[in-house]
């Protein structure tokens, strides 16, 4: 038995058009789904030449459609809603939420993490405390990428006007965005950045 435990294999799960044929050929359906098919217009006359009755129903329905089999003729009469969900832990969140592609920003390009702490009159106390998470240690001539990261920190922080340093938003704002584009140049991503500002 192979299975993808023991080798590198994957099913698709859709079976190719001889074996459809044959299936076609064995069962002789009164109604066929043909699913959202890329060459729907390959489907009516198949069936019917692999020995499918005359009056055999085919349609093809795609995700979120409400398929009524019988009485009657089937076919497609309402849609559902519908949408994909993720297992995250044990919680369903969906695909559309933000955490997923965050969780893929993540898994992509790290993140960095940096406190600073200002006074009232927009002056820096005390170093930057910056923190690495998922990132290369070095760029590619050796430096440090922290000390890239503080360094652009500190002459985003140095080239604000005193009265804008007083403000912890836009304080946090010019810092993340000056580490960004750093990181972009030493090493083409640009990872999540938070800042956190502490008012003294």
């Amino acid at each position: 038995m192979i299975t993808d435990r023991t080798h590198l294999v994957h099913v698709s799960g859709h079976p190719r058009m001889d074996e459809l044929k044959d299936m076609i050929g064995w069962v002789r359906p009164q109604i066929l789904d043909a699913g959202p098919w890329r060459s729907p217009c390959t489907w009516p006359s198949m069936p019917r030449s692999r020995g499918a009755p005359a009056s055999a129903r085919w349609f093809c329905a795609a995700t979120a459609n409400c398929v009524r089999l019988a009485p009657g003729g089937a076919g497609k009469i309402d849609e559902v809603p519908a949408g994909r969900l993720y297992k995250d832990g044990s919680l369903l969140v969906s695909a559309d939420e933000r955490t997923v592609a965050d969780r893929r920003r993540l898994g992509f390009a790290g993140v960095v993490s940096i406190a600073l702490a200002i006074s009232d009159r927009g002056e820096l106390i005390g170093d930057p405390q910056v923190t690495l998470t998922g990132i290369p240690e070095a760029d590619a001539l050796g430096h440090r990428i922290e000390d890239i990261a503080y360094d652009a920190a500190m002459g985003a922080f140095g080239s604000m006007p005193r009265q804008r340093r007083r403000d912890p938003e836009a304080v946090g704002e010019a810092v993340r965005r000056a580490i960004r584009a750093a990181l972009s140049a030493t090493w083409n991503k640009k990872p999540t950045c938070h800042v956190h500002v502490l008012e003294v």
